[in-house]
């Protein structure tokens, strides 16, 4: 066999013979929020009920997006009930400083909004326009929203910061809100008369 076609065979066998390297391991974060993407609940419960684990509240690196930005934007009732059952933060912001109630509100899914409530999430958190979720939820046109909001305590005249307006300035703004600016109006009013709890002076 001359000699070139020998090296050459060598070389290859030599390949062949090389260590076959490990399939790439991917990180916890990166398995856990696929698996939140994904539905893969098995997944995502045996990464989050771990002893000691944090994993409930990585962020994606490019979106900033934790699992509760993902399961409140699609939607998933049941996935948003378990995150919150097993602690994860209701405040947690994304890459735009949007929370989980930003996305409610701008979406129009009642129940998130109701569930955050409930577990305490920022009622007034700025993204970074500035916007709250009230503001968002003003900006849909979406009463029903804006009500549960404003019932819930959310401040109807932070402005934002991109064109200085509030929740209340875009409602009168828009020819079309005038039950959004009802609502706001009778907030307004209900805490203007509502009682003095507590002794009075004399």
């Amino acid at each position: 066999m001359p000699r070139r076609a020998t090296a050459i065979l060598v070389a290859a066998l030599g390949a062949l013979l090389l260590p076959v390297a490990a399939p790439a391991q991917f990180s916890d974060t990166y398995n856990f929020l696929r698996g939140v993407r994904d539905r893969d609940f098995a997944t995502v419960r045996d990464l989050v009920e771990q002893p000691s684990s944090t994993v409930i509240n990585v962020r994606d690196r490019s979106t900033g997006e934790g699992a509760l930005h993902i399961v409140t934007r699609r939607r998933d009732s049941q996935w948003l009930l378990y995150l919150l059952r097993q602690n994860a933060n209701p405040d947690i912001r994304d890459s735009e400083g949007n929370t989980p109630l930003h996305i409610a509100a701008q979406i129009g899914y009642p129940d998130a909004v109701n569930w955050l409530r409930i577990v305490n999430a920022e009622l007034d958190a700025r993204n970074n326009r500035g916007e709250t979720p009230l503001i968002l939820a003003v900006q849909q046109r979406n009463a029903g929203i804006v009500r549960q909001l404003v019932d819930a305590g959310a401040n109807p005249d932070i402005a934002d910061s991109v064109v200085g307006l509030s929740a209340r300035d875009y409602a009168a703004r828009d020819g079309r809100s005038a039950d959004i600016v009802t609502i706001l109006e009778s907030a307004e009013a209900a805490t203007e008369t509502a009682p003095v709890m507590g002794p009075t002076p004399n």
